[in-house]
């Protein structure tokens, strides 16, 4: 290797780590443009998403009894609030939902936390597997021109499937169709945004 290559690349290696943040800034945007290139949402929506989730996320966890004893989920999708998940007592229900509302931009709390006790360790790696058995399953649907797979958010407690997304009337009732056949799924709970089409 020439010296010239040979220094181009040292100096490459000594200030790669001063441009770790930018790399970050740009990989981090590429990923938003990425994943918002396929939603219906605006890309000012899906960021704003993210805001209100994390708000909500960072609220809940203040709560040490909520965070460290139950298992609250959260999922929003263009300002609707999904609260899934067990909590001990119907108080604890209610807390959740009061600290996760009020954030600017959510038009909407669907509270579907089931007062039990919560699951464990297995029963929620369970529910991760149904998750990705209908994400799979999604990808069969090739009859509706159009139909992205991606733009539907599943989500999975307790063996019940949340489906969430900007959908028409015609995709919503296939993607309930094909959840509604996956193994393992004992109910399927809409919380569509219907679209025109």
């Amino acid at each position: 290797m020439p010296l010239r290559h040979f220094v181009a690349w040292l100096a490459l290696l000594i200030l790669l780590p001063a441009f770790g943040g930018c790399i970050a800034a740009v990989v981090g945007g590429a990923a938003v443009g990425a994943s918002a290139a396929h939603d219906r949402r605006s890309t000012g929506a899906y960021v704003e998403d993210k805001r209100i989730y994390l708000a909500a996320y960072n609220a809940i966890n203040k709560d040490k009894e909520l965070a460290l004893q139950n298992n609250v989920v959260i999922v929003v999708y263009d300002g609707v609030m999904l609260l899934a998940g067990e909590v001990r007592t119907s108080e604890l229900k209610s807390r959740a939902e009061r600290l996760a509302s009020g954030f600017e931009g959510t038009r909407r709390i669907v509270n579907e936390l089931e007062v039990r006790e919560p699951e464990g360790f297995w029963s929620r790696r369970r529910d991760n597997t149904i998750t990705a058995h209908v994400k799979t399953a999604l990808l069969d649907i090739t009859s509706m021109p159009g139909f992205d797979p991606t733009r539907v958010n599943v989500t999975t407690t307790h063996r019940v499937v949340y489906l969430m997304g900007k959908v028409n009337a015609e995709e919503a009732d296939a993607v309930v169709e094909i959840a509604r056949n996956v193994a393992g799924v004992e109910r399927v709970v809409k919380v569509f945004d219907y679209v025109e089409g």
